[in-house]
């Protein structure tokens, strides 16, 4: 199987002929049978310290290994192009685990590009788990990156503003120290991180991959040794995703390039609309701006986020959000209806100063509505503040 429509139907699915199923078997049991004190102690201490499934051994407690959420973390895995994957409850979970198992061994500094989810921003701009932070421009990586620097984070396309940033260029000046890439708006189905050069590879899994908006996870596809200590984080903070997501965002898996084309479409379409609206100054979208030519390169098309500068600033901007009738006014994104937000209000609203979008800025997550339609109810919102 060489495309990723393919891999995304039937990756983690390898062995459910064996089992005689079609549907890939949930497993909610929180403890599990030991087969004796011995085994149940040596399965323990492997999968507390980050270690797999013994062959033959006990899963023995849902935090520190389920069988459901090690398929999805399979075919994720697949899917990025990496050995492994460790899934989370949430993608801040995800984050945190990432950066734990990255400063563990008194490195904790960390070199970041803005911008970046909001999240993420306050997380590291915090310090709130022992980190330090150097913001830095993609230029400027090799020479923050310090001997204490335990990881470089980046995001592309970032979140709000769809900037797109060099992988290969960023992993080569990061030099030794390893790189994080968050991929959450492009999905493994437009782009793959650990092909150019990162080191993990984050997704809040509860945007695109899920799709539905009815899921909350993360994950970090990564090699064997990240993922041993990952796993060692998620088992002793109990960070460990529940089986019934793990069901859901495996099957989420199988329509994803479909989805993510179809939304894609429907962006480029919008995209092009926008930018000749007499109420917006600005269309942020890859289709619009990519001046180092990374898609086609990097990524394999533009996703389906964008966003726009209304003219008249935050309150216009307010305005136009909450004038949306088709168009829901919530947060989040990659789902199968289209949302909208105001980012320096909602998701953003901790990111510092100058880092903080522009208050005219509104975020446009596209779903699978007919384009025309979206069209429509934008441009009755759109003629309040003409």
């Amino acid at each position: 199987m060489t495309t990723v429509d393919t891999r995304a139907v039937h990756a983690g699915r390898d062995d459910l002929a064996a089992l005689g199923v079609h549907a890939p078997p949930i497993d909610l049991s929180t403890t599990n049978p030991l087969p004796s004190v011995t085994d149940g102690g040596d399965a323990y201490e492997a999968l507390a310290t980050g270690g797999t499934l013994p062959t033959g051994g006990s899963a023995v407690y849902q935090r520190l290994w389920n069988p459901t959420v090690a398929r999805f973390e399979t075919a994720l895995a697949e899917l990025e192009g990496t050995t492994d994957a460790v899934a989370f409850a949430s993608g801040m979970a995800a984050l945190t685990a990432a950066l734990l198992a990255a400063t563990r061994d008194g490195h904790r500094h960390i070199v970041a590009v803005r911008p970046l989810y909001g999240g993420t921003d306050h997380v590291l701009a915090t310090g709130l788990l022992g980190t330090t932070v150097t913001w830095a421009r993609p230029a400027e990586i090799r020479a923050a990156v310090r001997p204490d620097t335990a990881l470089v984070v980046a995001e592309t396309p970032a979140n709000p503003t769809l900037d797109l940033v060099d992988i290969a260029a960023l992993a080569d000046a990061a030099g030794d120290v390893p790189l994080l890439v968050d991929n959450t708006v492009a999905t493994p189905v437009l782009q793959q991180p650990a092909r150019h050069g990162a080191a993990l590879v984050l997704h809040s899994a509860t945007k695109s991959i899920g799709g539905h908006g009815d899921v909350l996870a993360g994950a970090v596809a990564c090699d064997a040794e990240w993922a041993s200590r990952l796993r060692q984080v998620r088992a002793l903070t109990g960070a460990i995703l529940h089986p019934l997501g793990a069901y859901l965002l495996h099957r989420g898996l199988q329509t994803l390039p479909v989805r993510v084309r179809a939304q894609q479409a429907g962006a480029e379409k919008l995209a092009a609309w926008l930018a000749d609206h007499p109420a917006v100054a600005q269309v942020h979208h890859p289709s619009r701006h990519d001046p180092a030519g990374l898609v086609g390169r990097q990524m394999s098309g533009t996703g389906s986020l964008l966003a726009i500068e209304v003219r008249g600033g935050a309150p216009a901007a307010a305005t136009v959000a909450g004038a949306c009738r088709l168009i829901t006014h919530a947060v989040s994104l990659g789902g199968v209806d289209t949302l909208i937000q105001h980012p320096a209000s909602l998701t953003h609203r901790p990111v510092e100063g100058d880092a903080k979008p522009a208050g005219g800025l509104l975020r446009i997550s596209v779903g699978l509505e007919d384009p025309e339609d979206l069209r429509a109810d934008l441009a009755q919102a759109l003629a309040r503040v003409v």
